[in-house]
C-alpha cells in the first residue's frame, strides 16, 4: 500500500508475519498447531486437577491454576488466526479485532507478572512468618491483593490501547507481525506517538516493578532458608521456591528476548516475530511440565488420572474383544 493523505485511515490490517519464509509458511502450520493442541491439553489438565481436588484449593495451588488458565487462553488469542494465515493466506484483521487482541495479549502479560508476584508474596509469608501465614494470606487479603493489582493492570493497558484508538493509520495497513503487537501497530500511524510510547513505558515499568519486588522477596527468603537449621522443612522450602523461580525465570527471559529483539536492528524481522510469539507461548509450554514434574500433589493426581484413563481403555478393549467373539444375529 502506498502513502495516503493524513485524513485517510485504514480500517483493516494485513498481518504479514514470517515474510522471509514466504514459501514455507504452510509448513509453519504444523509446529504451531502442535503447540496449540499441547498447551490447551496440558494446561487444561492442570486446571481440571486443581479445580476438582479439594486439597489443592490452597493459595499456592490456586496461583498455579491461574498460571495454567493463562497458558490455556493466551494461545487462543492469536494462534488460530496464525494457522489460518499459514494455510490459506487469510491475514486480514479489522481495526477493532486488532485492538481487542492487543488488549488481551498485553493484559495477560501484565496479569502473569501479577501472579508471579503473588507466588513470591505467598512463599515470603509461608517461610518468613509461618505461624501467621493464614492471617496474612487469607482469602480476603488475597482477593484484595489481586483486585488492586488487576485494576492497576487494567487501567495501564486500557490507557495504552485507548491511545491507539484515535490514531490515523495512513501510511500502510501491513503489520509485519503475526498478531497485533502494540509497537508494530502504532508505527503505522501518521500522528505524534509520544503519548503512546509513554503509555507503553508505564506498562513496562509496572512489569519491571513486579520483577524487582519478586527478586527482593526471594533474596530475603533464601537468606532466611540458608540461616535456618538443615532438615526436611528446609529442603521442602528450597524445592518449592526453586520450582517457582524456574517459572519466573522462564517468563522474564521470554520478555527480555522479545524486548531485545525489537531494540537490536541487526536481528532479522522473522526472528523478532518468533521471539515475540514465543514470549507468549514459552510459559504456556513449560509451566505444565514444571508443576507436573516438581509438585508432588499435582504429579500424584496426574498419575492417578492417567491410570484411570488406561484402565478405562483396557476395559473397553477387553469388552470389545469378548463381544467380537460372539456370533452376530
Amino acid at each position: 500500500m502506498g502513502d495516503r493523505s493524513v485524513n485517510f485511515s485504514f480500517t483493516e490490517f494485513q498481518l504479514i508475519g514470517f515474510t522471509d519464509l514466504k514459501g514455507y509458511r504452510p509448513l509453519l502450520f504444523i509446529p504451531f498447531c502442535i503447540i496449540l493442541v499441547y498447551t490447551l491439553f496440558a494446561n487444561g489438565i492442570l486446571i481440571i486437577i486443581i479445580a476438582k481436588e479439594r486439597k489443592l484449593h490452597a493459595p499456592m495451588y490456586i496461583l498455579i491454576g491461574l498460571i495454567a488458565a493463562l497458558g490455556f487462553f493466551v494461545p487462543i488469542y492469536f494462534i488460530p488466526r496464525m494457522l489460518v494465515g499459514f494455510l490459506w493466506e487469510m491475514n486480514t484483521i479489522t481495526r477493532h479485532e486488532c485492538l481487542i487482541q492487543m488488549f488481551c495479549l498485553h493484559f495477560s502479560a501484565c496479569f502473569q507478572s501479577t501472579i508471579l508476584l503473588g507466588m513470591a508474596v505467598d512463599r515470603y509469608f509461608a517461610i518468613i512468618y509461618p505461624l501467621r501465614y493464614n492471617d496474612f494470606v487469607s482469602l480476603t487479603n488475597s482477593l484484595i491483593f489481586f483486585a488492586i493489582l488487576s485494576i492497576r493492570n487494567a487501567v495501564s493497558i486500557i490507557a495504552m490501547v485507548g491511545l491507539v484508538v484515535p490514531l490515523t493509520f495512513c501510511k500502510t495497513n501491513l503489520i509485519y507481525h503475526s498478531f497485533c503487537e502494540h509497537t508494530s501497530v502504532v508505527n503505522l500511524a501518521c500522528n505524534d506517538l509520544t503519548k503512546n510510547y509513554l503509555a507503553l513505558t508505564v506498562a513496562f515499568g509496572i512489569t519491571s516493578a513486579d520483577c524487582f519486588l519478586i527478586f527482593c522477596s526471594y533474596v530475603i527468603i533464601f537468606v532466611v532458608i540458608f540461616r535456618s537449621p538443615s532438615g526436611e522443612s528446609r529442603h521442602k522450602a528450597i524445592h518449592t521456591c526453586t520450582t517457582h523461580i524456574m517459572t519466573i525465570v522462564i517468563a522474564y527471559i521470554s520478555v527480555t528476548a522479545a524486548f531485545v529483539g525489537y531494540r537490536v536492528a541487526t536481528i532479522p524481522r522473522d526472528a523478532r516475530i518468533l521471539t515475540s510469539a514465543m514470549y507468549h507461548l514459552v510459559p504456556a509450554i513449560c509451566n505444565p511440565i514444571i508443576y507436573g514434574l516438581r509438585t508432588t500433589e499435582i504429579r500424584t493426581q496426574i498419575i492417578y488420572l492417567i491410570l484411570v484413563c488406561l484402565n478405562a481403555v483396557t476395559i473397553k478393549m477387553f469388552m470389545y474383544t469378548i463381544y467380537s467373539h460372539f456370533p452376530q444375529n
